[in-house]
C-alpha cells in the first residue's frame, strides 16, 4: 500500500485550490453564467440595455432612479462594478461627469461606449461658449438609434445571442415608432399660442424641437450644478407673465422650491406632476421605464397647457 499523505499536505492543496478558484472571480462568473457583465450609468440607458439585452446579460445600473447624473458622486460600489465589466454603456456628452472621471481610471479595462453620442447633438451655450446638450433622450427617434446601438455594442460583446438582441431591439423600437407619433398627436392639441416650455434646467430642448413646443425659459440651464441668482428668477417670472404662459413644470430630480417661487411671483399655474427628465421613475411608479416616462410627461404637459390628452394604445405589428 501506498503512505498516505501528511495531513498538512492535504490541507494546503485544498487551500491553494479555493486561493485559485478566488483569484478571478469576474472570469469565473462569466464562465458559470456564460453571460457577459454589462453596466450602464443612467437609468434610461439601463432600461434601453435591459429590455435588448433581456436574460442574456448580466446588467448593472450604477444611478438609481431620482439620482441626478450631472453632479452623482461616484461610491467605491460603483467602481467595483466598473472594474468587473465587459461593457460600459455610458450617456456621454458630459452627462455624468463623475462616472465619466472613474471610468477613464487606470482599473477600469472594460470597453466604454457612449450611447448619446451617436446622436448629432443640439448645443447650448454654457459659459459664453457652445457645448453639445446632452438630454438627447428627449426625442423618440433619437432613442431609436441609440436602441440600436445599444444592440450591436451587445452583439459584438455576445455574438451567439445576436438573434435574441436583434428581436428584442426590433420590438422595442416598434413601441419608440409608436409613441413618436403618438407624442406629435398629443402635442398638437394644445392651442399653438400656448405650445410654451418652462422647466426648472434645460432638459428639454430635444423634446420641444422634435414635438413643436417653444422652451419659453428655464431656471438653470444644461447642468444642475448651476444656483439660479435672484435677479434670473425675476427675470423669468416677468418672461413669464410676458409671454402668458399657463402653466410651467417642475422637474423629479431638481428640488422644487426655486420653481415654486417663480410660479408664485409670475402669478402661474405650477404643473400638479412633476416631469421626468434626467431619471426614469421608482420601479412601479408611472414612469418606470422609458417609454412611461415620456407617456407621462406627454400628458402633463398636454393637460397643463390646454390640450387633449387621449390614451397611449400599443399595437404591436402583425
Amino acid at each position: 500500500l501506498s503512505p498516505s499523505p501528511h495531513p498538512w499536505f492535504t490541507t494546503a492543496v485544498v487551500i491553494l485550490g479555493l486561493y485559485l478558484n478566488g483569484c478571478d472571480t469576474t472570469n469565473q462568473n462569466q464562465t458559470i453564467n456564460n453571460k457577459p457583465n454589462i453596466v450602464a450609468t443612467s437609468t434610461i440607458i439601463a432600461d434601453w440595455t435591459e429590455q435588448v439585452g433581456g436574460d442574456e446579460i448580466e446588467l448593472t445600473g450604477i444611478l438609481k432612479p431620482g439620482a441626478d447624473p450631472h453632479v452623482y458622486e461616484p461610491v467605491p460600489a460603483d467602481n467595483i462594478a466598473l472594474e468587473k465589466a465587459d461593457l460600459i454603456l455610458y450617456n456621454g456628452y458630459n452627462l455624468e461627469p463623475g462616472l465619466i472621471k472613474l471610468m477613464n481610471s487606470a482599473g477600469v479595462k472594460a470597453k466604454k461606449f457612449a450611447v448619446g453620442e451617436v446622436v448629432q447633438p443640439l448645443d447650448f451655450n454654457y459659459q459664453g461658449k457652445k457645448e453639445p446638450d446632452p438630454h438627447v433622450w428627449g426625442d423618440a427617434e433619437n432613442a431609436i438609434k441609440m436602441v440600436n446601438a445599444i444592440r450591436d455594442r451587445l452583439i459584438g460583446i455576445s455574438p451567439k445571442d445576436e438573434q435574441e438582441f436583434t428581436e428584442n431591439a426590433a420590438q422595442l423600437t416598434t413601441e419608440l415608432e409608436q409613441l413618436d407619433t403618438w407624442i406629435t398627436q398629443q402635442i398638437k392639441t394644445i392651442p399653438e399660442n400656448q405650445r410654451q416650455l418652462v422647466t426648472t434646467h434645460d432638459a428639454f430642448q430635444y423634446y420641444a424641437r422634435a414635438y413643436g413646443l417653444d422652451v419659453a425659459g428655464t431656471l438653470i440651464g444644461i447642468s444642475t450644478e448651476e444656483q439660479p441668482s435672484a435677479q434670473t428668477v425675476k427675470t423669468l417670472s416677468d418672461s413669464i407673465k410676458k409671454a402668458k404662459v399657463p402653466a410651467i413644470f417642475a422637474e423629479t430630480t431638481i428640488n422644487p422650491a426655486l420653481i415654486t417661487t417663480v410660479a408664485q411671483e409670475a402669478g402661474v399655474k405650477l404643473a400638479p406632476q412633476q416631469l421626468y427628465s434626467d431619471s426614469i421613475g421608482a420601479p412601479g411608479s408611472e414612469g418606470d421605464t422609458y417609454v412611461k416616462m415620456l407617456v407621462v410627461n406627454t400628458r402633463t404637459i398636454v393637460e397643463a397647457l390646454g390640450g387633449k390628452y387621449t390614451t397611449f394604445d400599443l399595437k404591436y405589428k402583425q
